[in-house]
């Protein structure tokens, strides 16, 4: 029986070492990937643990990943952004995080950088689900091509084109030349 098998039959019976396992293992990585999609430490991190207890609620239910541990989890984690995504639009809010009001960097230099970072999330929502999926999981969770195809079903020259067609639409859209 394959490693990735086994696991997901010790998931399956619930066993808290495992789990534990699970989740030391892929927290980080969903929080940075939340991170980098949402662009808020604390939305991350909620997103991040309710990707946990969806887990848990799944598997003791009977239902959960049957295939693709890693594939259900950052499935779950982009739904869940999604979700926060619409939650948010409906409650526009444009006041900065503690974070950045405490983070030591002057008044200029910090509005430089957040005038940046809104340039490329107001372009970034002109991309498709895809082209911002792709670009969240390469860069925002450092993750593979091949672990990126993986989680999207998708083949890896798939991912590569996706990506350099997203960079493409975003500096487009950020009206920045290649």
């Amino acid at each position: 029986m394959s490693e990735d098998k086994q696991e997901l039959k010790h998931l399956r019976a619930l066993d808290p070492e495992t789990i534990s396992e699970v989740h030391n293992r892929y927290f980080p990585e969903i929080y940075r990937y939340a991170r980098y999609r949402l662009g808020d430490p604390s939305a991350a991190e909620d997103v991040a643990g309710e990707v946990f207890v969806r887990l848990l609620e799944a598997l003791h239910s009977g239902r959960g990943p049957s295939k693709s541990l890693r594939g259900w989890i950052f499935g779950t984690a982009s739904n869940l952004v999604n979700d926060t995504f619409r939650r948010v639009y409906k409650h526009e809010n444009e006041e900065l995080s503690e974070e950045m009001k405490l983070n030591g960097i002057g008044p200029e230099e910090l509005a430089e950088k957040i005038e940046k970072f809104n340039a490329v999330e107001a372009a970034s929502k002109n991309l498709t689900l895809d082209q911002q999926h792709v670009l969240a999981l390469r860069f925002g969770s450092a993750l593979s091509v091949q672990e990126t195809a993986k989680i999207m079903g998708k083949k890896p020259n798939a991912i590569k084109a996706l990506q350099f067609r997203a960079l493409n639409a975003l500096r487009r859209h950020m009206g920045v030349e290649s």
